[in-house]
């Protein structure tokens, strides 16, 4: 069973950035689609950034087009969210997930999953 392990969260003020990373003892990283969902408290798991096996089409949710970049290393087996100019409202518990098959937005979709990384802005 393949697993993730996320990294990188933590306490930020408004403006700051955070890198946060994905990364995987299994060395088939290239076989999954990977994406970046979150959520926060009383709220549903949302989408945030999605990128393809090679790296080469990225997607991203309307909320964070223009200040988040997901990028991949498939030799190092790590997935990565850049996360800039922060908002108090991207505070949220950060999950990395995986797919071998489709390029979507849907969580259901997804069927590994790490186990969060939490990352509150403060304003």
């Amino acid at each position: 069973q393949v697993q993730f392990v996320e990294s990188g969260g933590g306490l930020v003020q408004a403006g700051d950035s955070l890198r946060l990373s994905c990364a995987t003892s299994d060395r088939t990283l290239s076989s999954y689609v990977m994406a970046w969902f979150r959520q926060a408290p009383g709220k549903e798991r949302e989408f945030v950034a999605a990128i393809s096996r090679s790296g080469g089409s990225t997607y991203y949710a309307d909320s964070v087009k223009g200040r988040f970049t997901i990028s991949r290393d498939n030799v190092k087996n790590t997935v990565y969210l850049q996360m800039n100019s922060l908002k108090p409202e991207d505070t949220a518990v950060y999950y990395c997930a995986a797919n071998r098959i489709l390029f979507t937005t849907r969580p259901e979709e997804y069927g590994y999953w790490g186990q969060g990384t939490q990352v509150t802005v403060s304003s």
